[in-house]
């Protein structure tokens, strides 16, 4: 008999974790088809304006053809410092989210309010579900909540975890939240009001039609997401992607069911008032990225000193922090690679241009839904609300007079075009970055979410429709 230890043989990789790519892997396959893309469709470009915002608005009408431009295979690399760039503002944000966030677990007074939590809801999990997404879809058909949904999937996971809900559910929840509250926004000023302005019609006018929109999308993301809930809370087994005892412990570095000190109470006291500062910034004062960075900074300093943690340990928290959102701030900027180089081979106004040249052959009736569809389509490379308006609005707005469509139905199938697709498209840096918090591969997000898309665009395809033909009739 050999008395050698025989080495421990390796864990070996189950098939799922075979098949599942890495989000760096899936954003620079995109990169990699939108650059061969560029061989294939023409390049050109529409003249441009600048409006009293300082915005560029294209001039509809003025569409050319330019020397082709498609991207090379070096291109492939340059585009991702590139993105980096184009997307630095979100990443530093989630980074500098991540430390101050670090730095508040490190209390232990989220671990402790945890299980306070658990406790009051028992038995009554489900209504978290319409809670929470009426939360965010609010948030965004208001004020345009999008990438300052991240902060809150970081509070919600840990607790929503240890409900029994899974990590592809509790990401839905801001993720496809925010995108509802855009589709059926009523005073977002990122689309509404930009789109608005520029079709030429009053400003947030139309609104009693925008909420019948956004409640129908509304009801129909809590009911398909309910019912996912209720079956993986009552048989774990049926989720999509598992729930293993990593996700039981998530967030909590011990188990305790000690009492909140009051001690705990005042950070958690300074953590609400942040939160709850952010839309109000927002909302009274234009607050921005730059702003809300500020306040978390703040928050871990003011955090820190109540619960007089070592400077050094400070630091080193949210340094940690940071850590833990590295890969999701780094999908933000492959997220934008991709779209730099549709920008630098100048095919995005030729996308355009044949999309709604498409819809300038149907007849009226069929165009609203069209418009629909071609602003569907535009989001899955200008996922910019704002952007997206000032690129299609000076087009759709005459061609929708062209075709006897009203200019307030133009903007309708903006919105529902620009906003439902935000929670599904991979080049949107921000829905990325909240699956790489949550630990969610794309693919099984789409596997996820695919029947339930499939439901937002038949019921906009039709509440659009019924508009044209019975209210805003041109």
């Amino acid at each position: 008999m050999n008395s050698k230890t025989e080495p421990a043989a390796k864990p070996a990789k189950t098939p799922a974790a075979k098949r599942v790519p890495h989000t760096f892997v899936i954003l620079f396959g995109i990169v990699v088809v939108l650059g061969i893309a560029t061989y294939f469709i023409p390049s050109g470009q529409y003249d441009t304006r600048v409006d009293d915002s300082g915005r560029d608005l294209v001039i509809s009408g003025t569409y050319h053809a330019v020397d082709s431009a498609p991207a090379n295979p070096f291109d492939l690399f340059t585009s991702i410092l590139s993105g980096m760039t184009e997307g630095a503002d979100i990443i530093f944000f989630l980074l500098i989210i991540g430390g101050a966030l670090g730095v508040l677990n490190a209390t232990g007074a989220i671990d402790r309010l945890l299980h306070g939590v658990l406790t009051k809801f028992a038995g009554k999990e489900l209504w978290i579900i319409p809670i929470l997404l009426g939360f965010f879809s609010l948030s965004g058909a208001t004020f345009g909540m999008s990438e300052e949904a991240i902060p809150y999937l970081l509070i919600i996971l840990p607790i929503l975890l240890k409900i029994g809900f899974d990590r592809i559910l509790i990401a839905a929840l801001p993720l496809v939240g925010t995108a509802v509250g855009w589709a059926g926004s009523f005073t977002n000023p990122f689309n509404i009001g930009i789109a608005q302005q520029i079709a030429g019609v009053p400003i947030f006018s139309g609104m009693a039609v925008r909420i019948g929109l956004f409640v129908i999308l509304y009801l129909a993301a809590v009911i398909y997401f309910m019912r996912y809930g209720a079956k993986i809370l009552k048989d774990p087994s049926r989720s999509l992607i598992g729930i293993g005892p990593d996700d039981e412990a998530y967030g909590s570095s011990t188990s305790t069911d000690d009492p909140l000190t009051k001690r705990d109470v005042a950070v958690l006291w300074v953590f609400v008032a942040t939160i709850v500062a952010v839309p109000i910034g927002i909302i009274a004062f234009d607050w921005f990225i730059t702003e809300m960075s500020a306040l978390f900074v703040i928050m871990a300093l003011v955090v820190a000193t109540i619960a007089k943690m070592n400077y050094n340990d400070v630091a080193d928290s949210f340094t940690k922090g940071c850590q833990d959102l590295l890969v999701a701030a780094l999908s933000v900027g492959l997220a934008y690679s991709g779209i730099i180089l549709l920008e630098d081979a100048h095919v995005i106004d030729t996308i355009i241009y044949g999309l709604s040249t498409a819809v300038g052959q149907l007849s009226s009736n069929w165009a609203a839904v069209g418009m629909v569809g071609a602003q569907s389509a535009i989001n899955y490379i200008v996922t910019s609300g704002s952007g997206q308006a000032a690129l299609t609005m000076p087009i759709m707005a005459p061609l929708a007079d062209l075709v006897g469509v009203s200019r307030q139905t133009a903007v309708l199938a903006y919105q529902f075009g620009d906003g439902i697709s935000n929670g599904f498209t991979p080049t949107n840096g921000a829905m990325m970055a909240g699956l790489a918090i949550a630990g969610v591969s794309w693919f099984k997000w789409v596997r996820f979410l695919w029947p339930l898309m499939i439901i937002f665009y038949v019921l906009g395809g039709i509440y659009v429709f019924i508009v044209h033909v019975f209210i805003w009739t041109a």
